[in-house]
């Protein structure tokens, strides 16, 4: 057999290992995407639509649970994922409006979807931070679907997602969770009042819901759970990352976006929405941060 010959065998076996083994991370992904939960909510209170619980529903909308980040400010829902080999999803339209998803949810499908992950159809949404807010208390889910149903209708449709080989490479390999319903504890009960004041009990709350999503449960940065290997890694915010920081420091930070020596951070830090923290907040964040155990970058 010639040389040219040889190299053509090795390519097309080559070939057929790949197909195969696209074959197979595409199937695997797809059963993954189409298997269904069955979850029973805890159902929050219903809150009655007063000034002060539409004032915090849109607190925990813009600056705790940060939801404009992706659904954007009007919550009529944006792309989130735009890269032909990761994918194509946009974040929902949240509102009644052409397009939006509002009124095919009651308050209990929502607490599925907001704290699993869980869509009207019982399977999971995808990208959908629920990990982090499954941490979210009672009264504050509350408040937030309130406010929710008090916005005014934005007409916007969105395409159906679709997920590219090397994300569900990486989902098959478990490198990135882009479903959230398979890795969230679905029975665990749920704090029936949000901390308050200045307090590390505040501030670890604050920061389960709010930081934990990109900068992981123990804080350390790294790669973002279920983001795109391209982004930018999060930051070390345990005192191995940010303990020279002061509360001025990082009262900067979560403000401006700016470090202590005048650096930007990176554009995918919700500056927009941490700067609408209270001072409490900010101060209840740091407090906690500075008890967490020092850790390597990465290091979850």
């Amino acid at each position: 057999m010639s040389w040219m010959r040889r190299v053509g065998a090795t390519v097309g076996g080559l070939i057929v290992v790949a197909m195969a083994g696209g074959a197979t991370v595409y199937g695997m992904s797809e059963r993954k995407l189409s298997a269904r939960y069955t979850v029973t909510p805890e159902s929050p209170a219903v809150m009655p639509a007063d000034a002060a619980v539409l004032s915090r529903g849109e607190h925990v909308v813009t600056a705790i649970a940060k939801c404009v980040d992706c659904h954007a400010s009007d919550l009529g829902g944006a792309p989130v994922i735009d890269a032909p080999p990761i994918g194509h999803v946009e974040a929902t339209n949240l509102t009644t409006g052409k397009g939006g998803v509002l009124t095919a949810y009651d308050d209990a499908a929502l607490e599925r979807a907001i704290r699993h992950g869980i869509a009207a159809d019982g399977r999971s949404l995808l990208v959908m931070p629920s990990a982090e807010y499954n941490n979210l208390a009672d009264d504050d889910l509350a408040a937030l679907i309130a406010y929710l149903r008090t916005r005014a209708p934005v007409d916007r449709s969105h395409a159906a997602p679709t997920l590219g080989p090397v994300l569900r490479a990486l989902w098959v390999a478990g490198k990135v969770a882009p479903v959230p319903a398979e890795v969230i504890a679905h029975d665990v009960p749920h704090m029936r009042i949000a901390p308050r004041g200045n307090s590390v009990a505040h501030g670890e709350y604050l920061a389960k819901n709010g930081c934990a999503g990109c900068h992981g449960n123990g804080f350390s940065g790294g790669a973002i759970p279920g983001a795109p290997p391209d982004w930018m890694p999060a930051a070390n915010i345990t005192p191995a990352g940010i303990g020279h920081y002061s509360l001025a420091d990082f009262a900067r930070l979560m403000r401006e976006g700016k470090r202590p020596d005048g650096s930007a951070v990176d554009t995918l830090m919700p500056i927009k929405a941490t700067r609408l923290m209270s001072d409490d907040e900010i101060a209840s964040v740091f407090a906690f941060l500075r008890t967490v155990p020092a850790k390597p970058f990465g290091k979850r």
